[in-house]
């Protein structure tokens, strides 16, 4: 990107917004915060492919981005397009069109790419102190884990069990009645048991119950919310935690109710009701799956990752708290 000296920017199109964030420093204080809303969860079909009223959607929060930054002064930012768009049937033509009507091609982060930005933002994050860190980013169609002791990670994994993903599978599946003894449906019980394997089978055998364990996604902070977290007002620097066992209690009361009655609840937002239990069936997954009965959060993830690594701050040891 270029622009003002020591000014860099990214436009961050996903699933439910397109956020424009331009920082001169730290990502803590940006000096352009710009979000459109998208509901692209919706514009999918069955085929995964984007119908053409979410390109409409695409093109015009990409446009908005554009004037939006012309009218800061921001001569440029690198916009990519998350896994909605990225692993959609019909990738390759959206990203064309979105091209062709805007002027603004989006660019593509494969999975490992995002799983390793989100690891580098919450090593900023926490700083060295923390140790080896265990780095989990659940979106929406893909899970992201990575893991290391150094500024980069020494493993990063995307695996296709994302809480839209899931929701999918889960609704094709799940019919008929729920056991009396957990409460859950045969079907929920195969993919928590399809999502274990998946996680084992790419740490190939490794152990990270040592490492501390991160969470860096809406749906953690969602469900850590829901079990009773600090609210996100109180500023990013309140720590929060999420249990296992916290999760467990909450899992099949989500299950139990409509999408209407989730959204009341703390912390879960009216457009992620319809995929919080699903969201919550793969932590559940990740936190058994990597021998770990709590995730600390972070409020950083890719987005936060790619200002830094534009910036030159990757790989600095100056934690964020001190910034």
């Amino acid at each position: 990107m270029s622009g003002r000296r020591g000014q860099v920017g990214v436009l961050d199109v996903g699933c439910f917004s397109a956020h424009l964030l331009v920082v001169d420093g730290s990502p803590l204080h940006p000096v352009l915060s710009h979000k459109t809303r998208l509901r692209l969860d919706r514009e999918l079909d069955p085929d995964n492919r984007l119908s053409p009223e979410g390109v409409d959607q695409v093109v015009s929060a990409v446009r908005t981005a554009r004037r939006t930054a012309e009218r800061a002064g921001v001569a440029d930012f690198v916009p990519y397009a998350t896994s909605s768009i990225r692993d959609a049937a019909n990738a390759a033509e959206v990203i064309a069109e979105v091209a062709h009507r805007t002027g603004t091609r989006l660019r593509v982060l494969p999975g490992d790419e995002e799983a390793r930005l989100s690891y580098v933002a919450a090593r900023r994050w926490f700083g060295w102190q923390a140790g080896p860190l265990l780095v989990l980013d659940v979106g929406g169609g893909t899970v992201e884990l990575a893991a290391g002791e150094d500024a980069a990670p020494s493993l990063a994994r995307s695996l296709p069990f994302g809480a839209r993903t899931l929701t999918r599978r889960l609704s094709l599946d799940v019919v008929g009645g729920r056991s009396a003894q957990d409460g859950r449906h045969p079907a929920e019980h195969r993919e928590l048991a399809r999502v274990r394997e998946a996680v084992r089978e790419a740490l190939a055998g490794t152990s990270l119950t040592d490492h501390r364990a991160v969470g860096c996604s809406k749906v953690f902070q969602q469900l850590a919310r829901l079990a009773g977290a600090r609210p996100q007002h109180e500023g990013p620097f309140t720590p929060r935690t999420l249990r296992l066992t916290d999760l467990r209690r909450w899992i099949p009361r989500l299950a139990s109710m409509p999408p209407p009655k989730r959204a009341r609840l703390p912390g879960i937002s009216r457009h992620r009701a319809g995929q919080s239990p699903a969201g919550a069936l793969v932590v559940e997954a990740l936190m058994v799956a990597t021998g770990h009965d709590q995730v600390e959060l972070c409020p950083w993830s890719t987005r936060e990752g790619l200002l830094l690594t534009l910036g030159g701050q990757d790989d600095d040891d100056e934690i964020s708290q001190a910034a």
